[in-house]
């Protein structure tokens, strides 16, 4: 913390306010009196404000805003006043006798922003405490009006605009340490059975849960599975996810999550780990690690289930519809995006999405060199291409949205006879 004493006369050239503007956030300006009315006007008049270039006046607001600590629309009414001619001075009237007399300044503000930083913003009391012995015990006389503050006056000066603009707190977010799973991206290398895995809820009402959806999608082909679990503890989740596994044709490798804890925990790792398949999460502060998948959340589970809240006893009906109508139609009817990537004279590489690399999931399945060597023992093309063109895209579709009408017809009716 740096203390620099004002006098009206102190800021006389451009350069001097460069000067000063440079000194940082951490130096505290004192003025003859405590009224920096004064230093404004004669600042202005020095440096003849109203002939300067619109680059140095707006160095010169910045740097009364920042020395007085006053607001954008106060720094504006006060050179307004120097522009009509009028002396820059403190137009409120005296106080009342009675009124409230302010004892902690700007340097207390400073003093508590340099204690927040040096001991990690503890509680009021604990401030309170590190205060009082700092004056009491070791005697460090500026702390001698911080040892008598209370715990609400800490949290008032936190809140004050002097201490946020003193110090701007961001807290990134905290990994947390746990040794099942490892936190990076999945490498693929253009070999389908890399899923990424997240889950969807399906809403709350009078804060009883709905049940939930586990979404898997392969980060090559986007096959995708879909399944409805009543909740998401163990005896729901690994029937779950061994559904899922079950469903992919091909030899699942990597099984990819965010880091809930209905995925990140013992019985799951255990599961993973006997398949012999790779568990991997998502890294702190790389919010696309997972980005696959949340996109598939929003265009297929929330636009063919919706957001509305469906009780947890209707989870085997969802899930049988989620299980054999709408996962063989996403895989086998509805065609995606799959990027090209182009790589420049310097090495970036830039994906893009164009119309001739579009298909359906199982087509680029088909089209992968040497498909056949990934599908798993006893699964043959020649059967997932009987699946394929056992109907047109338009007859699945028609099939998806009548099963889904029947569905939500058939919820409707058993939520309405219950109440």
């Amino acid at each position: 913390m740096i203390i620099v004493k004002l006098l009206p006369a102190s800021v006389h050239s451009m350069d001097r306010v460069r000067q000063l503007l440079a000194a940082g956030d951490d130096a505290v300006y004192e003025f003859p009196g405590g009224k920096p009315h004064a230093w404004v006007d004669a600042t202005l008049k020095a440096l003849r404000y109203r002939h300067l270039g619109r680059a140095d006046k707006g160095l010169a607001r910045r740097l009364i805003k920042r020395v007085t600590g006053l607001s954008r629309s106060q720094v504006t009414r006060l050179i307004g006043c120097h522009l009509q001619g009028r002396e820059v001075k403190d137009r409120r009237g005296a106080p009342p006798a009675n009124g409230f007399k302010r004892k902690y300044g700007p340097a207390d503000v400073a003093l508590l922003v340099e204690m927040d930083r040096r001991h990690g913003t503890p509680s009021g009391p604990a401030m309170r405490k590190l205060c009082e012995r700092a004056f009491r015990v070791f005697g460090e006389e500026r702390f001698e009006r911080l040892a008598g503050i209370s715990n609400g006056q800490v949290y008032n000066m936190r809140d004050s605009t002097g201490y946020r603009r003193l110090r701007h707190k961001v807290d990134k977010t905290r990994p947390v340490k746990s040794a099942i799973g490892e936190r990076r991206k999945p490498a693929p290398d253009g070999r389908p059975g890399w899923l990424r895995v997240d889950t969807v809820h399906q809403g709350d009402l009078d804060r009883i849960k709905g049940l939930y959806h586990i979404n898997a999608v392969d980060e090559v082909t986007q096959m995708q599975v879909v399944v409805s679990v009543e909740k998401i503890s163990e005896c729901c989740l690994v029937p779950a996810l061994l559904a899922i596994l079950d469903y992919f044709p091909f030899v699942v490798r990597g099984f990819h999550t965010d880091n809930g804890s209905e995925y990140v925990n013992t019985p799951v790792a255990a599961l993973l780990n006997k398949l012999h398949i790779e568990f991997t999460k998502s890294r702190a502060r790389h919010s696309n690690d997972n980005a696959l998948v949340e996109g598939k959340n929003a265009a297929t589970v929330r636009k063919h289930l919706g957001h509305a809240h469906i009780p947890q006893r209707f989870a085997e009906q969802v899930n049988e519809f989620a299980l054999n109508i709408l996962t063989p139609h996403l895989n086998y009817h509805r065609p995606c995006y799959f990027p090209w990537e182009k790589v420049d004279a310097k090495g970036k590489i830039t994906k893009l999405y164009c119309y001739a690399g579009m298909m359906v999931p199982y087509e680029k399945l088909r089209s992968l060199p040497d498909a056949a060597s990934y599908l798993k023992p006893g699964v043959s093309f020649k059967e997932l291409d009987a699946i394929a063109m056992q109907m047109s895209d338009n007859e699945s579709a028609d099939r998806l949205n009548e099963a889904a009408a029947k569905l939500f017809q058939s919820i409707d009716q058993a939520s309405k006879s219950a109440a």
